[in-house]
């Protein structure tokens, strides 16, 4: 078992709950966007871990790259909101 991937997969849990708490909180859909984004992290670091990484390539790196997507949306909304 690869600890970093696990370290990560247990940290992206932790980003999941405190942005869905944060949603409840603060009333604005940024901190939900956050938590999918790191949920979808999440998925791929528990593939890889169970040993699907080189059986899902492709479909890992669509999960990445939409997850970067949320994060740059994000990130966008909340910097540039009008």
């Amino acid at each position: 078992m690869d600890a970093i991937t696990l370290v990560n997969l247990i940290l992206c849990v932790i980003i999941v709950v405190l942005g869905c708490v944060g949603y409840g909180k603060a009333k604005d859909k940024w901190p939900l966007y956050i938590a999918i984004a790191f949920g979808l992290f999440g998925v791929s670091h528990l593939l890889t871990l169970l040993g699907l990484k080189d059986t899902l390539e492709a479909f890992l790196i669509a999960i990445r790259t939409i997850a970067y997507l949320v994060v740059i949306y994000t990130v966008y909304r909340v910097a540039f909101k009008k």
